[in-house]
């Protein structure tokens, strides 16, 4: 049985609204150690340059930290023939053994993955079948896939790429990255951490490219007939478009896609810690993640509990500036894009008849306040689309019946969440959400011996756990006949 080497790399990264502006007009550096800071692409071991390049910056001022190499379909296609090429050695190794405390976080929620599927990369077991017949045996063996081509989003720019990435090549696979171009300098400092670890040249690629020529880099990496699985994590939109362009091919793909959660409050519920999950689940990354808690319900017995608590509790713990600030909780939004959808969900809320209990008012840049609404109906239109930033919309409701209904009456389900004391009503309630991932008093949920993934248009397969390396391998069966009774 094949698979893979370990990636065993720890990088630590060193270094309230009446400082906002000052925050904004101060200057910031990259203070990383110097071979982590790398612009280039990386194709077959090498770090190589292209005829453009284009700006990385920083959303809370605008200004530019770096340029990148604006790689083109060229260089997606000799990574992915150079992964190819890797490939057949690499599958015959055998295994062995944001704000600043947010993006400290999500360096060590990174290398968790790699952790936790250099130790799967054991665990990747065949089976030996009964047969029905004296003369033969049946066997089922499994193995990797093949190329796999790997695209992130921005929010999570190292942890999306592990929890892909170490998986695949615990299966023995190869992989392209083409990272988001927001923020591609996390990509490539995993391809500097891979080549000091001794990975093979080849068996990790990273392609960065700009927004210009993300759909020609996105076109290589979906259709080439070398690339055997595409894994995607960002919006379903995006989704679907790679889905018909890897269609041609039939390739293997996961899809991790858009969210909508909603987050239940019943009556039963301790409200103290209902507060403190709908703090977690909805500021946690300036509430720009794909299982951020969307729509808020809070049963009438309680919504006035509940709302005067949790606007308390924004007063007491949202802090909001750059975030190399250390006192900073919330961020800018990833760009100026982001805060206008942020508010115009405000608007047309307000528009309908919402009241604005806290925040509500667009800042500097992309910085938006953090902001609670009351009195939201379904009608508004933050309950009928993703937000991702820091806008709490609540819903009182008065039945299970009804909660269930508004939190289903969505064509995507990543996570939900629900706060109740009532042990048959967790039951009942966590078996009636549809959605791939259920919190029941508990606000954060990601973990890498946990299935990620969703139903409906959130996504195809899972990522995480013992299941997520099954993503990557192919079951072969084989019959060994001719044997003597």
């Amino acid at each position: 049985m094949s698979t893979v080497c370990v990636l065993r790399a720890s990088c630590f990264l060193r270094q309230v609204f009446p400082g906002l502006r000052a925050a904004m007009q101060r200057r910031y550096s990259l203070d990383v150690t110097g071979p982590l800071l790398r612009t280039q692409g990386y194709v077959d071991g090498r770090w190589v340059s292209a005829a453009s390049v284009f700006p990385v910056l920083d959303p809370a001022t605008g200004q530019e930290i770096a340029r990148v190499a604006d790689c083109g379909p060229v260089e997606a296609k000799q990574a992915v023939d150079a992964a190819y090429k890797a490939f057949h050695s690499w599958k015959q190794h055998t295994a062995k053994g944001k704000p600043l405390q947010e993006s400290l976080g999500e360096i060590a929620y990174s290398a968790s993955f790699l952790e936790w599927f250099s130790e799967e990369a054991r665990r990747v077991y065949g089976d030996i079948v009964p047969s029905p017949a004296k003369d033969r045996k049946i066997f089922l063996l499994k193995q990797p896939v093949g190329v796999t081509s790997i695209i992130t989003p921005w929010n999570f720019p190292s942890a999306m790429i592990t929890r892909k990435v170490g998986a695949a090549l615990a299966a023995g696979c190869t992989v392209v990255v083409k990272p988001a171009e927001d923020t591609p300098l996390s990509a490539l400092a995993l391809a500097e951490l891979a080549e000091q670890a001794g990975i093979p040249a080849g068996v990790f690629n990273v392609v960065p490219c700009s927004r210009e020529k993300t759909p020609s880099v996105g076109e290589v990496l979906c259709t080439d007939p070398l690339v055997a699985k595409i894994s995607f994590t960002g919006s379903t939109a995006t989704g679907k478009v790679l889905l018909k362009m890897a269609a041609d091919t039939v390739k293997k793909a996961s899809m991790e896609l858009g969210g909508h959660a909603p987050f239940i409050v019943f009556d039963s519920a301790d409200v103290d810690k209902a507060v403190g999950g709908a703090m977690a689940s909805k500021f946690r990354n300036s509430g720009q993640t794909c299982v951020c808690s969307n729509r808020f319900l809070v049963q009438g017995g309680i919504y006035d509990r509940f709302m005067e608590r949790l606007g308390r509790a924004m007063d007491a713990e949202l802090r909001v500036g750059h975030g190399s600030d250390p006192e900073t909780t919330q961020g800018p939004l990833i760009n100026t894009r982001a805060a206008e959808k942020v508010a115009h969900q405000i608007s047309d809320a307000v528009s309908r008849g919402a009241k604005v209990l806290k925040g509500g008012k667009r800042l500097d840049g992309s910085f938006m306040e953090p902001t609670l609404l009351a009195d939201v109906t379904k009608e508004m239109l933050c309950t009928k689309e993703e937000t991702f930033g820091p806008l709490l919309p609540v819903i009182r409701f008065n039945t299970e019946d009804e909660a269930l209904a508004i939190a289903n009456a969505s064509n995507v389900g990543l996570a939900g969440y629900f706060y109740s004391q009532d042990v048959s009503q967790i039951w009942r309630v966590a078996e009636a959400l549809e959605t791939g991932i259920v919190g029941v008093n508990e606000g954060l949920l990601s973990t890498p011996e946990a299935t990620f993934g969703g139903v409906k248009q959130s996504g195809l397969g899972r990522e995480g756990s013992k299941y997520g390396i099954d993503e990557y391998l192919d079951v072969k069966y084989m019959c060994f006949g001719g044997l003597k009774p």
